[in-house]
């Protein structure tokens, strides 16, 4: 299985789940939950999908168990759009990238940089100044 194949399935997969997120899910634990990345194993039987809900860490638990009764019905959607020989059996993870994203800005945000600092670094003095 080729990597631009892979890549291409696991696009098709965030982009299909993603609609089926914020259009098909009944499911109040579901909404504004964001599918950040799909890896895909090389033979397209495992799709790892990252999600995360914007600013709310605590719903990990009520959205990983939301995710869990709601593959079959998921699977079942993509097989119907992908037309794949397989479906890949889909595992969900929450995401923390965004979390820690916001974690780091905040620390930078909080950083006491000194004002007069210059702005351009100087140079090394020319051969012609040192003399």
């Amino acid at each position: 299985m080729s990597k631009v194949r892979q890549g291409r399935v696991a696009e098709q997969i965030r982009t299909l789940l993603s609609e089926l997120f914020l259009r098909e899910m009944r499911d109040p634990r579901l909404q504004g939950l964001t599918v950040t990345e799909v890896t895909i194993d090389r033979e397209l039987q495992y799709a790892d999908v990252y999600v995360h809900a914007l600013g709310e860490d605590e719903r990990q638990a009520d959205v990983m168990a939301a995710l869990e009764s709601a593959t079959g019905f998921l699977r079942r959607e993509l097989a119907d759009t992908l037309r794949m020989r397989t479906t890949p059996h889909l595992r969900f993870h929450w995401d923390p990238m965004l979390a820690r994203a916001e974690h780091i800005n905040r620390l930078l945000d909080g950083l006491d940089i000194p004002a007069g600092l210059p702005d351009e670094p100087t140079a090394p003095p020319t051969a012609a100044e040192e003399d």
